[in-house]
């Protein structure tokens, strides 16, 4: 494999030089081993490109040796097989799009950062006791199988776990919750060609493979069935237009389906979806959905006093929190926040931002607002001053959302006002129903349809489809205490009620593990 001349580094050729001399390389490198073993499709592409989780380092660092940018080792390297039809398309898809993300900084170094990371690199496990791989992505999908995990564990003491993941939120909570773990750890999930998913799996050697939601990919499924891995999907969903797609592409995509040892569903609409992808009807199973098993149904939590002490709220003052918002809804509740004050002066406001990287982008726009600001990491740091009753709270540190919306008398959810795409229609909701506050949303709950769905039957949450109407809908809720207070006992309700779906998961897992 050719590599930049050293001579030019030498030289010291200028950045932008230097850059292009990379890319060049690289390009050069996918287009000759096109035939060979292709690294990833458009929605492979697509997933990492437009996943804003992740933040990966700088692709235009200084070259290494004789390395081209991406990896020490090429995914053409140590191959065991014959590329298939999906290993072409995949080369295909990165060579096609790579005018695209060749030139732009962020997708660019999204690219590079899955070659450097997901090509099914990982230390081979000693022993040979019975071991299950769980795959999830989102941040939501990784906290619920600490549940799994636990369950199992206690069901079964000679389990060991992999969890692997494809996001940086996703992987780096689950390095939170497996760190210490004896018999979990916590790795990424490869790309979807063949040669790295059957390198993952001859070096973690699972009895089973455990897939969240709908993360069931073609390769992946064939060199389960080739080892004999059965897989179970559990959580299942497919949206309307996934469906589509799915149905659209059946002559691709229901192979894979139909390798599916097992799925575990949320809804009865779900089942009738699988089951026409090309999942056998006989192994599609009504089980509910997990997310509600992740919530610890409660009155207050540990510390929330004391973060309230630390940023000034007073017994008695009613506050507003807005938890998990994104881009342009800041600026929404900003306003709203302006003409609630007029009726109720002492109500104060916390606002947590789904994404750290915007910390500073929100805290400059209440700044701009002419509302007063007080940061939650620089109180933390003991570098607030004195904190009025009127400031605008910013929780700024991660971890801190439910004592959050434990201290709240009113919440609205964010990432659903404002569309801000199909994958991010949405956050949990569940976590402050399950504290009994009331609880808003926007029309823009996709992701979390089948949660929303169980509370609105319940008429335990309130759907706002604008500015004003949140307006109004907050106003009714302060003006009239015991409404807001049955509304979060309502929603309370029902995440008791949901609850349960984790231990039929269970038993289906437990179904296909070999014998203790």
């Amino acid at each position: 494999m050719s590599s930049i001349p050293q001579q030019a580094v030498a030289k010291g050729i200028g950045q932008s030089e230097l850059r292009l001399a990379q890319l060049t390389t690289f390009l050069s490198w996918v287009v000759r081993t096109l035939s060979g073993n292709a690294c990833v499709s458009i929605k492979l592409f697509c997933t990492f490109c437009e996943s804003a989780d992740y933040k990966g380092e700088d692709s235009c660092a200084p070259v290494r040796g004789n390395v081209p940018l991406l990896t020490e080792e090429m995914p053409g390297d140590n191959a065991t097989a014959m590329p298939n039809m999906y290993d072409i398309l995949y080369g295909a898809g990165v060579t096609i799009s790579s005018p695209v993300w060749l030139l732009r900084g962020k997708a660019r170094r999204k690219v590079f950062s899955a070659f450097r990371q997901r090509m099914g690199h990982t230390d081979p496990r000693p022993g040979n006791e019975p071991l299950v791989l769980i795959h999830a992505v989102s941040l939501g999908e990784i906290n619920a199988t600490k549940k799994l995990v636990d369950e199992l564990s206690r069901r079964r003491s000679d389990l060991h776990f992999v969890i692997t993941s494809t996001t940086e939120t996703g992987f780096n909570r689950g390095l939170e919750l497996y760190r210490n773990h004896p018999r979990a750890r916590m790795i990424r999930f490869p790309l979807d060609f063949s040669a790295a998913v059957r390198r993952l799996l001859d070096a973690v050697r699972p009895s089973l493979a455990v897939l969240m939601e709908l993360e069931v990919w073609p390769n992946f499924m064939a060199v389960c069935q080739q080892k004999n891995v059965p897989v179970v999907l559990v959580n299942g969903r497919v949206t309307e237009g996934s469906y589509r797609n799915y149905v659209r592409a059946a002559p691709f995509t229901r192979p894979m389906f139909k390798k599916l040892s097992w799925a575990c569903v949320q809804e009865k609409v779900y089942v009738d979806r699988f089951i026409r992808m090309g999942t056998p009807a006989g192994r599609v199973q009504l089980t509910g959905t997990m997310k509600f098993d992740t919530a610890q149904i409660a009155e207050t939590i540990p510390a929330a006093d004391e973060l309230a002490e630390a940023m000034g709220l007073q017994k008695g003052e009613p506050l507003w929190v807005c938890g998990s918002t994104g881009p342009g809804e800041e600026q929404i509740v900003l306003g709203v926040y302006a003409q609630l004050l007029k009726k109720y002066p002492t109500l104060r406001l916390a606002i947590v931002p789904r994404k750290p990287d915007r910390f500073d982008e929100v805290a400059n726009l209440i700044c701009n607002s002419g509302l007063e600001l007080v940061r939650q990491s620089e109180v933390m740091a003991g570098k607030a001053g004195a904190i009025s009753h009127r400031s605008v709270i910013l929780g700024d540190t991660m971890g801190e959302l439910r004592k959050f919306y434990s201290l709240a008398t009113v919440v609205f959810v964010g990432r659903t006002l404002v569309d801000l795409g199909k994958k991010q229609h949405g956050s949990d909701m569940i976590e402050p129903c399950a504290l009994g506050r009331p609880v808003a949303v926007g029309p823009y709950t996709t992701n979390f349809a089948e949660v929303v769905s169980a509370f609105r039957m319940g008429k335990a949450i309130v759907e706002v489809a604008d500015q004003e109407q949140l307006r109004n809908t907050l106003d009714g809720w302060l003006s009239n205490p015991e409404e807001a207070k049955a509304m979060g006992l309502r929603a309370q309700a029902i995440v008791r009620q949901q609850q349960g779906a984790t231990q039929r998961h269970i038993e289906a897992i437990l179904r296909f593990l070999p014998a203790e």
